[in-house]
């Protein structure tokens, strides 16, 4: 047809309907409450609008918190911008208080959080570092976790904690790792061979590294055939790794004949990646259980996180 056929419809003949029978989806009730100088942060909770992301909030508080009530697996895994934002003592806090069933970690994850408890400071200048050559060379962090590989067989995680617990680590009191050894919480570290500094000092030895690592992604899929029933896996800001683990380990779970269902399902991430979407969301959740994504700044979400579900647990 030629453009100059086309002719504007006449509008006056169209039907409407009364706005009163009409289904909408925002109410006076679901709206933001106004904010109150020296609020109690239950009362800030409250007054966030019954909309979207803050509805979400609520309902991934209320699950973790229904999962540690009735005695079902909490899963807490995440990436090394995690720890570098400063968030450690909030995940010790999670694991003191009996929340999480077990702490998920990449490789530089496990070498921040060793880190810290060595020297109170991680996170070196990767630019400057490459200029000089020195990137990733630090003796100290390198022959650690070798020595610590090398002290019997086990988990990643478990080796690197039971290590910085029996060398009286300085600031080990901030680490997951010993946190985790010390309280009987699994932490499990999952890395790929090239990726992190470590693996590039002298003493780094391939097998041990494989064989730390394999045991604990055949643990991690252990705890995870038992997510069924109200339990929750969190994938806080890991972009690949992880989320190519727990689609993994979900999967050794159920062809192992273990029962997953009604589960939730976590992504906390500055920004929704492909993978954690997918892995984490919407595949393993698709038929049986709850996925959901949250976005914000590591560190404004997770301390908003673990107070909310801190107040909902009150002092039990």
């Amino acid at each position: 047809m030629r453009p100059e056929t086309f002719e504007p419809l006449d509008l006056s003949q169209v039907k409407t309907v009364p706005l009163a029978s009409r289904r909408n989806k925002v109410k006076l009730a679901d709206l933001a409450k106004p904010a109150q100088a020296g609020a109690s942060f239950s009362r800030f909770l409250d007054g966030l609008p019954h909309q979207l992301a803050a509805s979400d909030f609520r309902k991934v508080v209320e699950a973790i918190v229904s999962a540690n009530r009735r005695g079902r697996p909490v899963i807490w895994a995440m990436g090394a911008h995690v720890i570098k934002c400063g968030l450690s003592s909030l995940v010790i806090q999670l694991m003191e208080r009996g929340v999480l069933s077990a702490v998920v970690l990449n490789g530089a994850g496990a070498i921040h959080d060793v880190e810290l408890a060595l020297i109170g400071e991680t996170s070196e200048d990767v630019a400057g570092g490459l200029e000089e050559g020195t990137f990733g060379m630090a003796e100290e962090t390198g022959r650690f976790f070798s020595e610590a590989l090398a002290t019997g067989d086990g988990g990643m995680g478990l080796l690197l904690g039971k290590r910085l617990l029996e060398t009286h680590a300085p600031y080990r009191e901030h680490s997951i790792l010993a946190k985790g050894a010390s309280l009987g919480v699994p932490v499990t570290v999952h890395v790929a061979l090239g990726t992190d500094i470590v693996h590039m000092h002298p003493k780094a030895q391939g097998g041990p590294i494989g064989e730390a690592s394999f045991y604990d992604f055949r643990l991690l899929a252990g705890v995870i055939a038992r997510l069924g029933d109200g339990g929750v896996y969190l994938n806080v800001g890991s972009a690949v790794v992880l989320p190519e683990v727990f689609l993994k380990a979900f999967t050794v779970a159920r062809n192992l004949g273990h029962e997953l269902s009604d589960f939730v399902t976590v992504n906390l991430d500055m920004q929704q990646h492909y993978r954690p979407l997918q892995n984490v969301v919407k595949r393993p959740p698709e038929h049986h259980g709850r996925g959901y994504a949250l976005i914000g700044h590591h560190e404004l979400m997770v301390p908003l996180l673990v107070q909310a579900v801190i107040e909902d647990l009150g002092d039990a």
